[in-house]
């Protein structure tokens, strides 16, 4: 992309639909900031990406001001003040359901989204989600990913669902790829959601017509849990590398995992991650996953000491265990959006459902699809991770945003479920040693644990492109090893805006998404002033 020329306003954004990517260029054209461009992505994600994202998800978000200040958003919702952990184990014994009323918690995206236009929007709020009205209204083509979960066998369970099979199997045929899907619901729900801010999906008539829904499928969701849910907006948590301070998301998300990974690479001595120590590198995420499992919790109700365990021992290696075949793996789960303007705002932006689809279900009268976070709760007593009434589940979500002396560098994001820290570390690392974005969003790559359909925690997934001396690494690391084709979209769909020393900013999208990205240069006259000025 060419320098931005003197005196124009420049906004980058990476998404994983290029109808998103749109409608994120024209909020820069429209005067918006990085932003407004992500938030309008996210949006129209949750039409045209519905098997990873809807209105109905959580988001978690990492952000760098215009003055080098970076902040996290945490807009992961809780369980129902109603919540009764007994009732739950004896209904469903040592583990929760992937789908039903049971895995939904408060959907804490739109709240996520009103946090992010405090850190400095331009644009109305009913601009930012006319675009999203107007896919759902007029309806989109089926793109390959939506398409290769509707006929995946895994969600075989969705069919037969009345609310499901309304939108996504109209007439009972299975929408083939290029059809359109048309939400008229959901583009209703949208027109009232501009017009009443976001207060209307928690306190206004969604926010009713939800609960009613929720309740009728079994929920113990309430009025008072959707209304007395804020974000948490804090301090992200970060380690130096090489001159550079990468920052991500703290507890009740995985961040962590990926900080100790770079601590390990550098007081270890891993001369070569990504080729000859690609095995070592994996089995310090293999012991990472454990202590995920092991210590992971929402920190208001756990102590949670991120300190302690970025600094574990890092020569204490996990056992091999061959634990048991995975029957469901999140797979088709999450968006990540990538966005940096000329100003120096950036944000990265994760938004999500979990598994594909989520909970399964699909309010008929609002469209609005419902995530199953909630099933990453414990059922096992004693686990600090253990369901409880407004608590926060554990959450695979976790953005990333690298800087140098306060400058900003790398805007990383990726969808990919217990992978998300390996993928992202894998693409940082590569463009350290070089890599443009295009190339290392599109390299191979390696994700240990429970990644794929019948793999283990001990299971190495990793595309069959990769380097001789990294598959050798893995091969001779003890863990088992499973290859699969290049761009395989379950090791993830990564964007990425970066920004030279002199400012300039380059953009890239995930291949194994339908996605693009674009570096865009406007004018700077007649912007609108930000939000709340």
């Amino acid at each position: 992309m060419p320098t931005p020329r003197h005196g124009a306003f420049t906004g980058a954004i990476a998404t994983p639909h290029a109808a998103a990517t749109d409608a994120a260029v024209a909020a820069y054209r429209d005067g918006g900031t990085a932003i407004d461009a992500a938030i309008a992505a996210a949006a129209v994600l949750t039409v045209v990406y519905p098997h990873n994202v809807a209105l109905g998800g959580d988001l978690i978000a990492v952000v760098r001001t215009p003055d080098g200040t970076v902040r996290h958003v945490n807009a992961s919702g809780w369980a129902g003040a109603a919540t009764d952990v007994a009732a739950m184990q004896a209904e469903h014994g040592a583990a929760l359901p992937d789908r039903g009323a049971d895995t939904v918690t408060v959907p804490g995206g739109v709240r996520g989204w009103e946090a992010l236009r405090g850190f400095g929007s331009r644009l109305p709020w009913e601009r930012l989600l006319r675009p999203a009205e107007k896919a759902a209204r007029d309806g989109v083509p089926v793109p390959a990913s939506l398409h290769a979960h509707l006929v995946d066998p895994e969600n075989a369970d969705l069919h037969g669902s009345a609310d499901f099979e309304r939108v996504f199997r109209p007439g009972g045929r299975e929408l083939r790829l290029g059809d359109r899907l048309r939400q008229p619901a959901l583009a209703e729900t949208f027109a009232a959601l501009a017009k009443g801010g976001p207060d209307e999906f928690y306190t206004g008539g969604l926010a009713a017509r939800t609960v009613e829904y929720l309740r009728s499928r079994g929920s113990v969701l309430d009025a008072a849990d959707f209304a007395e849910f804020h974000p948490e907006v804090g301090d992200p948590v970060s380690v130096d590398f090489r001159g550079l301070t990468v920052s991500t998301s703290p507890p009740n998300t995985q961040g962590f995992v990926m900080l100790r990974a770079l601590r390990a690479i550098d007081e270890l001595g891993i001369d070569a991650p990504l080729a000859d120590g690609l095995g070592t590198l994996m089995r310090m995420f293999h012991h990472g996953n454990r202590l995920r499992s092991d210590h992971l919790a929402d920190p208001r109700y756990a102590t949670v000491d991120v300190a302690a365990l970025v600094n574990d021992d890092l020569r204490a290696a996990t056992s091999l265990v061959d634990a048991a075949t995975a029957l469901s793996v999140p797979r088709g789960d999450t968006v990540g959006i990538a966005a940096a303007d000329g100003d120096g705002m950036a944000v990265s932006l994760i938004q999500s459902v979990f598994h594909a689809f989520g909970s399964g279900l699909v309010d008929p009268r609002t469209g609005i699809l419902f995530h199953d976070r909630g099933t990453s709760f414990s059922l096992r007593p004693g686990s600090p991770n253990l369901l409880a009434p407004r608590k926060r589940p554990v959450h695979t979500l976790m953005p990333m945003i690298v800087t140098e002396r306060g400058e900003l560098r790398q805007v990383l994001a990726t969808m990919g479920g217990q992978g998300q820290p390996q993928i992202l570390t894998q693409v940082f690392l590569r463009m350290l040693a070089g890599a443009s974005a295009a190339d290392a969003v599109a390299a191979p790559r390696a994700i240990v644990g429970r990644q794929m359909l019948g793999g283990t925690e001990d299971t190495v997934v990793v595309e069959s492109d990769a380097d001789g001396e990294a598959l050798a690494a893995l091969r001779a690391s003890g863990l088992s090893v499973d290859e699969v084709p290049p761009h395989t979209e379950g090791l993830g769909q990564a964007n990425a805006v970066t920004a030279d020393s002199s400012g300039q900013l380059t953009a890239a999208a995930d291949p194994r998404a339908d996605g693009s990205a674009i570096v865009a240069h406007y004018a700077r006259h007649q912007r609108p002033p930000l939000v709340g000025q």
